[in-house]
């Protein structure tokens, strides 16, 4: 079966109307790199028979950007005779008014490096030609797309109040990850949807379309751990080798290696955890650690601190995880095993991070099966209908629940215990019960609901879910959470 077009469907919609109006837009299209921002763009203008310039903005100074509008030029066959080609940032920003007054659609890629200074004049220029736009939107026929990777500098570009473009955007469109749903149908159709394999593939892959397609194109989405990872990361050829470092890592430029990788290798740690970890490996840095922590999270968006649910968000108990699943498995599982290809055996390379991955797992479950009962909820799927997002919950008295979901409405409350092994769901059950207690103690508000317990894996035999349901706990697996997506 040949690659489809994959979930989308609520974005897709919201571009087909934004092309219907047939006048003046200027559309924010913000997310990851590789989550599929311009395919999506290419998708909605399918069947529309608009003309397009495509740009990706590179990281330079001016020269360089104005020698990326000229090769875009030629590429898409745009006349330089009825469009004069640009010299300067000035002239850039009249050409893509021109071209929208033609009815073009103008994509501009990485929007976001127009923040850096050597080129922060283009906003400037361009806000007068969006306001001119603007003031005669219903008789120009085209429009602009501008993509952004990098969060919080696109937002300084367009949403800050003292920014030229503030208030100019009619339209703004977030791509986050496929839904599991998606990923589900993408499992059916090229491999097999077994449990083990959507933790394996969403441990790594999350929902960005591209690595599933890479997959696809490799003969790797039905392919033992070992073997996917072979031909992923450790061949010459392997599409995702440099993955990280060429759409990660570079921004950061290596200053925030030692926080980011202890991270990455240690989920869930604290503000002391990374403070003791950088005053041991690098006490030159010591002291930048806060900094570095809200440059990660704020800046990048590469990390999140983590509360236990309720706790307000002032609480001094936050945990602090890699947001990309991608990210994390790579930094924490494959690239000390990757950038060691050269010198020791591939084989005994992947067999190590393949370990490595499936020690990683742990945490990766637990995000999955609170990304399912989210996503089950939302769409009003048999299960628990949530009032709060489902999240964990600690406390320095050693309190430890991997889930807690909350539905207000019925008033019940179900707390959740996680295993990548499903012969340790048993063992964990008393445990978590005297957990619980300290729970309900702290919280007397929930002492009235109904409390429901549930041990979670991949999958789980039936005579263990017997025995699990004789605890007074329910048995659920990735089967069942799956098999009505």
């Amino acid at each position: 079966m040949e690659w489809g077009f994959y979930g989308r469907h609520v974005e897709l919609e919201q571009l087909t109307t934004i092309l219907q109006r047939n006048r003046w837009f200027f559309v924010k299209l913000s997310g990851r790199r590789r989550i599929g921002k311009t395919t999506l763009i290419q998708r909605a203008l399918q069947n529309t028979h608009r003309r397009v310039l495509y740009m990706q903005v590179p990281d330079s100074g001016p020269a360089g950007v104005l020698s990326a509008v000229r090769d875009a030029f030629e590429t898409f066959g745009i006349d330089a005779s009825s469009f004069p080609l640009p010299t300067t940032l000035s002239e850039f920003a009249t050409t893509i008014a021109t071209l929208a007054e033609q009815g073009f659609i103008v994509v501009l890629d990485e929007f976001q490096y127009f923040h850096r200074a050597a080129l922060s004049e283009f906003t400037s220029h361009l806000q007068r030609e969006v306001d001119r736009l603007s003031a005669t939107a219903s008789s120009v026929p085209g429009g602009l797309f501008v993509l952004g990777s990098i969060h919080a500098e696109l937002t300084a570009l367009l949403d800050d109040r003292d920014a030229p473009l503030y208030n100019r955007v009619t339209d703004t469109i977030e791509v986050g990850h496929l839904d599991v749903a998606s990923i589900m149908e993408i499992l059916r159709a090229h491999a097999d949807p077994a449990p083990e394999r959507l933790l394996l593939l969403w441990n790594l892959f999350e929902g960005v379309p591209k690595f599933y397609r890479d997959c696809f194109e490799q003969d790797a989405l039905s392919c033992s751990a070992p073997d996917l990872l072979r031909r992923m990361f450790f061949l010459s050829s392997a599409p995702l080798r440099n993955e990280a470092e060429n759409w990660f890592l570079h921004e950061l430029r290596g200053r925030y290696d030692v926080v980011l990788k202890f991270i990455a290798r240690n989920p869930g740690c604290s503000n002391g955890d990374l403070d003791a970890h950088v005053r041991q490996v690098s006490p030159e840095s010591a002291e930048q650690t806060a900094g570095y922590v809200k440059g990660l999270t704020e800046r990048y968006e590469l990390i999140e601190r983590r509360l236990p649910i309720f706790a307000k968000k002032k609480e001094r108990k936050g945990r602090y995880h890699v947001r990309d699943n991608f990210l994390r498995s790579w930094l924490s599982a494959l690239a000390p095993f990757v950038s060691a290809v050269n010198f020791q055996p591939t084989e005994v390379l992947v067999q190590r991070a393949s370990a490595r991955l499936k020690e990683a797992e742990g945490a990766g479950l637990e995000r999955l099966v609170a990304t399912l009962y989210e996503e089950r909820s939302r769409k009003a799927l048999p299960g628990f209908a949530l009032s709060h997002r489902i999240d964990g919950y600690w406390d320095a008295q050693g309190t430890e629940i991997d889930l807690v979901a909350v539905d207000d409405t019925s008033q019940r409350i179900r707390f959740g215990t996680c295993k990548r092994d499903e012969e340790k769901l048993e063992s964990s059950l008393a445990v978590t019960d005297g957990h619980i207690d300290r729970f309900l103690a702290q919280m007397p508000r929930y002492r009235t609901y109904s409390v429901e317990k549930v041990a979670i894996a991949p999958r789980i035999a039936s005579d263990r879910a017997d025995r699990i349901r004789a605890h007074g706990w329910l048995a659920e697996d990735l089967m069942t959470l799956t098999s009505d997506l």
